[in-house]
This record gives C-alpha cells, structure tokens and sequence, in this order.
C-alpha cells in the first residue's frame, strides 16, 4: 500500500493515476464477475436471481400463496438487497418466469409475461402479479435451518443468504448466460432426472469419468421441443473440457401436401423464421414455395406452414437449405463458466461440476442436521426441567411465590441449570396444566430416537451420503419429467447453390472462331443461320440446361467453367470468352462440354493418345482453369467426343490424317481425372512432331451408328457391320482406307 499511497507534508494522500485505475478496475471487474455475471455452483443463481427468491419468500409468495404485484416484489429487492435499477430487476424476475427461457421457471406469474415470438413484450411490473412455483423450495426448503452463511445487505441494516441451500444442481438445471469482465458465461439448460441420476452414480462412485456420467446426462434439455443434432462425440468433449458449440434443428413433418414446423429451437423467434423465408422469397431465391402461413394458437404454440409449389418440390432439399439459411437452424455457444466453492470463477467440465456441487450439498446437509440435533438436544434438556417442574409442581409454585430469587432457590433445590430455570420461570399460568408427565416422556422418547438417528447419520459417511441420495432421487421424482430436446443424428443442413435455384431451361452455347461466346434459349436453334463480326464464323456448339455450367477445353490442355444463365444472348453477337477466364497467350478453344456432372467424355490428343473424363471432374471455379490432357511435343488437342451410353455398348473410332482407320471397345479406354491416357492409335512420336501423321478425329460409336470419312469434297459412309475390317486391339496402327480416302480431314458420326 505504501507503493501506492503517498503522504505530502500537508497529510493529504497522493495516489498514481495509473495505479489507481488499475486498481479501481481491477475491483469493478472482481464485482462484475463475482457479484453480477457468474452463477454460483452451490445453487446456479446469480446474486440479482437470489435475492428475488429469497425477497419473494420474505413476502411470503409461496406457490400456495395469492399472487402479490411484481412491483410490490421489485421493490422489496432493489430497497432492501439490490441497489441496481427498478428495470433490471424486474427483468430478472421476468426471465425466471418465461418457462421458454427457463426449463424449471422459480416464478409464477399472472398476466403478459412475453412470449417466444417477443421475449422483451412483457407488461410493466405495475400490471402484472407473481409468486414462487413449486420448485423455488427445492432451493428454499432449508433456509431456515442453519445451512448457509449470512452476508449483511448492502447498507448493513439486513442480513441476506450468501447462497441458497439448492437440494438439487441447479447450475445446470436452468442453465444462465452472462457476461463479465474478460470472461463469460453460457450454461445450457439440463433435464433434472438426468443431472440427480448422475449426481447419485458420482456418489456411488467419486472416481466416474465424464463419459460414464454421460450415460445419464445425454446433452443439454432446452424447454423447446426441437432436435440436438451435435454428434455424441462432440457433446462428450464439450462436458469434458466445459467448452463447446451445441447445434439445435427445428422439427417438422410433411401434412398433405404441406410441411409443418412445429418445434423451434431454443429462444428462436417463429415471426423471424418466417420474415427470412419471406425475404428470400421476395428475391426469388426460393422459387419451389408457395406461401408462408403462422397458425400457431394455445392448442399449438409453434405452427409454422410452408407451402411448396408442387408434389415435385423435394422436401428434404427444401428444408436442408432452410436449415442452413434460416435460424430453423442454431448453433449455441457452451462455455461452463461459473464461480466454485471456493469462491473463484472457473470453467469446469460436468464431473468438476457435479463434484463441487456434491460436497456443497455434503456441507449444507451436515449442518442441517448438526442445526437440528442442536435444537434437539437443548429441547431434551428443558424438557428434563419441565419434568422435574410437573413432578414437584406445588414446591415449584411455592418458591416462586416466596422467594425473592426464585431462580438460584429453584436451581440449589432441584438442581437445574440456568436454562431450565429459566424456561421454568418463564412458562405461563396455563401451560402448567399441560406439563402432564405422559406428554413430557413421550415427547422425550421421540426427540431421544431423532438424536441417536441423528448423530448415527452425522458419525458415519456412508450413511450421510445414503441420505443425500434418497433425499435427490424424492426432489427428481417430485419435480422430474420428461426429456424434450431429442438427440437425433441428421446430415449436415446444405444450402442451394444458385444454379439450383434456377430453372432448367434448355440452352444452346454457341462459340465463334475468334473465341465469341453466346446462349440461346432453346434447342432447335441452328448455330452457323446466327450472324457473326466480319471475318468470323461458326466454330462450334453444345447443347444443355440454364442451370449447368459449360466446359471449354482450349488447345493447351486447360479446361475452364463458365455460367450459362448469364452468358450474352444470341440475339446478339455474343463477347470474348477471354473477358471471363485467363487462357494463355495464343491459346485456341478446340471443345466446349454441357450436361449432369456424371456426364462422360472422350478426351483425345492428336499424337493418337486419350482417356474418359467425367464432366465433373472437369470443371473448376478458378479462371486460369485446370489441366487435363497432357500433351506430347507437338501434339494438338481433338474435339471432346460424348458417350451416351454404357461404355460396355460402345465403340472408338479413330482416323489418322495418312487415312489409317483403328476401331476397338471403348472400355479399354481408362477413366481419368486428368493426364495423357492411353495409346488409342499407334503413331510413331516422329512423325507427329513433324506433323508428318497425326490422329484427325476421333468417334464413339453404337452398333446402330455409321461413320463418315471426310477427304476434300469426298465423303465416305461405313456402316458398322462394315467395320469389321478395321477392328483391332488399341494402340495398334489400324488397317487403310479405301482409295481416294488416303488423305482424311475429318470424321463424324451419323446416327
């Protein structure tokens, strides 16, 4: 102290501003924190809550009692035992009275009381009325008893329960949130059967592992009905640690053709849910629902209705992107943050917890009954005087009226003690008559039972503990129910993307020579009747839905991934594709791909090489693209070919520009992700570098296909009977065309 207070000449104490804020800081955050935000483990109440309970009980507001003005309460609590604002205490009573907050509300009130849809709509405290509930005796029962320490009040005129002698954990029961200085606290609500259940198998056995306790407490309880859907594992490691992250999911079912939610998770409003519905609704993002209706009633607090747009809508997808873009979905903080019995704030796992809270309750107990065999122990005693009184009543009566002293004659002559004299003296006229000997000794035998059962309890742990569990599993059979927050194992909640919230319109995707790019809607539009720049033409085409991506394969190998539904329309002449992705310098685009992901196609360089892709792998949302088809020195890439069918049904075709036709099963063909693949056609490395040979096209053929050979203005129809010739293994050089056909520009296939 001396470091921080100085004395001048004058007397007058100098103190360092930086030493003094920090200690004015460190004390008001010591007051938040132990005084304010924390619960204690003892009996899970923050000091705002006890002291309403405990005013409440002082205006005598039992649950058996009338209903008094919450005013009436509010101002008891803050004049005798809170000096904080009227509004601050009367929203701590309100919470403790909204059993959608509280899973064992402490108050019973009359009148609003807010609502789940508005927590804050709760009349003023001049209107509304209140009492306990059945269960604030749980935490009051034993307040009279001498189990618990009393602090003076704020002025030091009243004395105030520094803790109530909770009989079950309550810490976890109504669960808490606060926040402190630097830490804060976030206890979920837990059902009571579960907590006293694990509270006895800690008793049984001290040594139980938080796994072992978790077989009782499966998770939190919230007084919601909605569904836990946390794995087990993280709910273990949450009560392991006492931090965590809890993910609740509200519960619905399908009506008719409607779907119900009618369970919402904890402290989720259902006019919000319905509000981000509605927004998403209004830009357009949900076009499979219909309408939004809220017929929630007294019969039925939570009944939202979604109404989908046709029987085709899936369900399932629909309620898995509300989950993930709704609070129909949450997930709630866990932070087991709360001041032990020793006084000090700490996050404790739930073994620490139920330990601390057991020898609390061990300690409140034993001085009960210590309180008690006190009180009966000194009642034996007067009743010895009062025995000894009736048996000599009439000398009794005579020294108290002769003597001047008659509390040492009565204790020289019967032997009494101070304070058997004393109760003597003090009995009235009429209760003399009542000393009957029979009442004396029957009264004596009773309370002689209650002392040696009481201190055979107080002389032996086992059977103090054996109390404490029969007194725990009265309170859960009393007050227990039912668990409401079900665990269930669910996927993970998976928003739509934007293309599947889209339509599927068919959608033609038409590219220039010059790499111009367009859609048109529709399939039965024909490519080169569209007009093009000067000195541009028709390059190529492919066909799909508005909701599919397009794939373009350039001649380095790269494929890139571009939108459909937002490509320019045909009506016009369409943009360079080079102004939505970065190809290389002097790159050229050789394919474009569109259709489901699980599509397939076969991917072929010039040198006589390829593999099936499917068209999924193909796509990527970089704008450098992916590589895909490794290419040898000098080598080009073809025009992808589709399959359309099993690959077991088909056949490949391939050209080389010396006329050199190979056909064998498309299943020797590997599928690849990305690479060179494997020999189709055999052509030596030489010469496709010097471009002496290489492979002009390549075809995937069914037994009911033809395929044309294009050389200058000649063309030649084989069917596939009339393959036969030129059926071999892959990778082999292939059999000759016919003359006329030893320069082959192209291939196609006419089904």
């Amino acid at each position: 102290m001396s470091e921080i207070v100085q004395i001048d000449k004058d007397g007058i104490e100098q103190v360092s501003l930086k030493l003094y804020t920090e200690k004015a800081y460190l004390d008001y955050s010591m007051y938040v924190i132990l005084d304010r935000a924390l619960p204690h483990v003892g009996d899970g109440l923050k000091p705002v809550q006890r002291r309403i309970v405990y005013a409440m009980s002082e205006l005598g507001l039992k649950a058996s009692a009338k209903f008094k003005k919450s005013a009436r309460t509010v101002g008891d609590v803050i004049g005798k035992f809170h000096p904080h604002g009227d509004s601050a205490a009367y929203e701590a009573m309100v919470l403790m009275a909204q059993n959608f907050n509280y899973r064992y509300p402490l108050v019973d009130g009359q009148g609003n009381w807010g609502s789940p849809d508005d927590p804050k709509s709760f009349a003023a405290m001049r209107y509304t009325e209140s009492r306990l509930t059945a269960y604030a005796e749980v935490l009051l029962a034993e307040l009279g008893q001498g189990t618990v320490d009393w602090v003076p009040n704020f002025d030091g005129t009243l004395d105030e329960p520094a803790v109530l002698p909770a009989q079950v954990p309550n810490v976890l029961l109504n669960g808490t949130t606060g926040i402190a200085v630097g830490m804060a606290t976030d206890v979920p609500p837990h059902n009571l059967r579960e907590v006293v259940f694990a509270a006895v198998r800690l008793l049984d056995a001290p040594q139980s592992t938080v796994a072992e306790l978790c077989e009782y407490v499966q998770a939190p309880d919230f007084p919601t009905g909605a569904e836990i859907i946390t794995p087990r594992e993280e709910i273990l490691a949450m009560y392991e640690s006492g931090r965590g992250a809890l993910r609740m999911r509200a519960v619905w079912e399908r009506e008719g053709g409607d779907l119900i939610i009618n369970a919402l998770p904890y402290q989720v409003s259902g006019s919000r849910v319905l509000e981000q519905i509605a927004q998403q609704m209004q830009a357009r993002k949900l076009p499979m629902v219909a309408d939004l209706r809220d017929e929630s009633d007294h019969e039925n607090p939570t009944r939202l209705v979604i109404v989908p747009r046709s029987n085709r809508v899936d369900v399932e997808g629909l309620m898995s992107h509300l989950f993930a873009t709704t609070d129909l979905e949450r997930s709630y903080r866990i932070n087991l943050n709360m001041i032990g019995i020793d006084g000090r704030p700490a996050v404790k796992g739930l073994d620490r917890i139920l330990s601390e809270w057991l020898r609390f309750r061990t300690d409140t107990v034993r001085r009960r009954l210590e309180y008690r065999l006190e009180r009966v122990v000194k009642r034996l005693h007067l009743l010895e005087g009062y025995l000894i009184a009736y048996l000599n009543i009439d000398e009794v009566i005579h020294i108290i009226r002769t003597e001047d002293q008659p509390k040492p004659a009565l204790m020289q002559r019967f032997g009494l003690t101070d304070t058997q004299a004393e109760a003597i003296l003090e009995l009235k006229l009429r209760n003399l008559a009542k000393l009957e000997e029979m009442k004396i000794r029957g009264e004596q035998d009773d309370l002689a039972r209650e002392r040696d059962e009481l201190q055979t309890i107080l002389g032996g742990a086992a059977r103090l503990k054996t109390l404490i569990k029969k007194e725990l599993r009265a309170v859960a059979e009393q007050y227990g129910d039912a668990r409401r927050s079900p665990l269930v194992v669910r996927d993970e909640a998976k928003a739509f993307s934007e293309l599947e919230l889209m339509s599927a319109d068919p959608l033609t995707v038409v590219m220039s020579d010059k790499g111009w790019i367009r859609a048109a809607k529709g399939h039965d539009i024909d490519p080169t009747s569209l007009s093009y720049k000067s000195g541009d033409a028709f390059r190529m085409a492919t066909r799909g839905r508005s909701n599919q991506p397009v794939v373009i394969l350039d001649s380095t190998g790269r494929a890139y991934t571009l939108a459909s539904h937002n490509l320019p329309s045909a009506r016009g002449q369409g943009e360079p594709v080079t102004g939505r992705i970065n190809a290389p310098s002097g790159a050229s685009f050789k394919g474009m791909m569109m259709g489901d992901p699980q599509a397939r196609y076969l991917l072929a360089s010039d040198a006589g090489y390829g593999f099936v892709a499917r068209l999924g792998d193909l796509q990527t949302k970089n704008r450098s693209g992916k590589a895909v088809i490794s290419l040898r020195r000098g080598a080009q890439v073809l025009q992808p070919a589709a399959i359309a069918a099993p690959l077991a049904e088909l056949w490949v075709a391939a050209v080389t520009n010396e006329g050199r036709l190979l056909v064998f099963p498309l299943a020797d063909l590997p599928q690849l992700t990305r690479g060179k693949g494997n020999k189709i056609i055999g052509i030596p490395g030489a010469r496709v570098q010097s471009r002496e040979e290489f492979m002009v096209g390549v075809a995937v053929l069914t037994p009911e296909s033809s395929l044309l050979v294009y050389a200058g203005k000649r063309h030649l129809k084989l069917r596939f009977a009339e393959l036969e010739h030129y059926r071999g293994e892959r990778g082999r050089r292939g059999n000759k065309l016919p003359r006329g056909f030893q320069k082959v520009d192209a291939i196609a296939v006419d089904n």
